[in-house]
């Protein structure tokens, strides 16, 4: 899918170089389930996005370099999960706006897809803005739901959790 600036595909094995620019990086990685990851790791994710129907490689269209990553996996009663990371030097650009926009129109007009939700940390106001100028309502907060660290003694670190949902016709319209 072409948009204005932007390629979005499935990934390729060759991607693995500019996955890494992005989640070795931890201000990039601050909210994910998962540290900086190192090059072999970054082959080892490319390797299973390639296969996986739920990962789109966000790709810059005048380069072709790898900016980002969404992720839109299919849930129960015609919903479906939307998940993103974007490189830090692409991020406030607009990149994830035109990127998320587009593929959601798709799937909302083409895939017959009822309702799209997202999770994320409410301390991620980047996030949580984007989803809001995209269309999506925040439909609750789960207190201490998650946990992706730990105490030093092993002991879980629990964090709350922002659920949003949009519904077809409350996707906002961008030109």
């Amino acid at each position: 899918m072409k948009t204005k600036r932007l390629l979005l595909r499935r990934f390729i094995e060759q991607d693995d170089a500019d996955l890494f620019d992005y989640l070795s990086d931890e201000r990039v990685v601050k909210y994910e389930p998962y540290p900086p990851q190192t090059r072999e790791q970054c082959k080892e994710r490319v390797h299973l996005y390639a296969q996986s129907p739920d990962f789109w490689a966000v790709c810059l269209t005048d380069t072709g370099k790898v900016i980002g990553t969404i992720y839109l996996a299919e849930r129960e009663q015609f919903s479906m999960e939307v998940g993103y990371v974007f490189n830090y030097a692409y991020q406030h650009k607009g990149y994830a706006t035109e990127a998320l926009w587009n593929l959601l129109s798709l799937f909302f007009s083409e895939k017959g897809v009822h309702r799209i939700y997202a999770q994320c940390n409410p301390e991620n106001s980047a996030s949580w803005r984007l989803l809001e100028r995209l269309g999506f309502t925040q439909e609750g907060r789960l207190r201490s739901n998650i946990f992706f660290n730990s105490t030093e003694e092993g002991l879980p670190i629990w964090q709350d959790t922002f659920v949003y949902g949009l519904l077809e016709n409350e996707l906002k319209v961008f030109e």
